[in-house]
């Protein structure tokens, strides 16, 4: 498995967790997510984007990093751009770094889309902020979580859902249909071992974890 970290241009909070999933992973930077690599102690292989972003400090500082630099004028985010690159070094899990927020909600919600995308076509995906992170659940299969007891989660829709099931959660549910929009699955707790099961539609599980908040 190659695992490939792309560091973009939302907020970020470096925990332990965070730190852990980072390690033996390559890294390649987008435009202005190179200054979360300081934070985080790690040095992209690449760092690509219009560069639109990028000041002088952040040029000399890491002035050592080989650099892909396109134009102003293209038709795919920066952060799209180095996902590009990492699945063409043969990329087949993602963790998408400062994924969440920022200045720009709509790069945020193309990422959430891009992870969904990219999961359905085999590419494994986690999306996070180090203080919360997303994860597609795909059709037809269990996913189980290693958060602790207490940890805010949402299943967020994307379309209508079809036997949606969760167990080892505050609330949990059985084979349930949740209309695109509800707000059913929004704001529960992990109790146990937190699996989710999803027979049809698309969506994402986003966790607080507990250890940010104990920091």
């Amino acid at each position: 498995m190659t695992r490939f970290a792309i560091l973009l241009g939302g907020d970020l909070v470096a925990t332990p967790r965070l730190a852990g999933q980072l390690e033996h992973t390559r890294v390649i930077a987008a435009d202005s997510g190179i200054r979360h690599a300081s934070v985080l102690g790690i040095v992209p292989e690449l760092w690509t984007g219009d560069f639109d972003s990028v000041d002088d400090g952040l040029r000399q500082a890491h002035g050592d990093v080989p650099t892909e630099i396109f134009s102003a004028d293209k038709d795919k985010t920066d952060g799209e751009i180095a996902i590009d690159a990492a699945l063409a070094r043969g990329a087949d899990e993602l963790i998408l770094v400062g994924a969440f927020g920022g200045a720009r909600a709509d790069h945020a919600f193309l990422h959430l889309a891009a992870a969904l995308r990219l999961s359905e076509g085999g590419t494994r995906c986690l999306l996070t902020s180090g203080q919360q992170e997303g994860t597609p659940l795909l059709p037809g299969t269990a996913r189980s979580f290693d958060y602790e007891n207490g940890t805010l989660f949402s299943v967020l829709p994307f379309s209508d859902l079809e036997g949606l099931t969760l167990s080892g959660a505050k609330w949990p549910l059985s084979d349930r249909s949740v209309p695109f929009g509800s707000s059913l699955t929004l704001s529960n707790e992990v109790r146990g071992d937190l699996s989710v099961t999803l027979q049809s539609g698309r969506a994402l599980l986003i966790a607080h974890p507990v250890s940010y908040f104990r920091m």
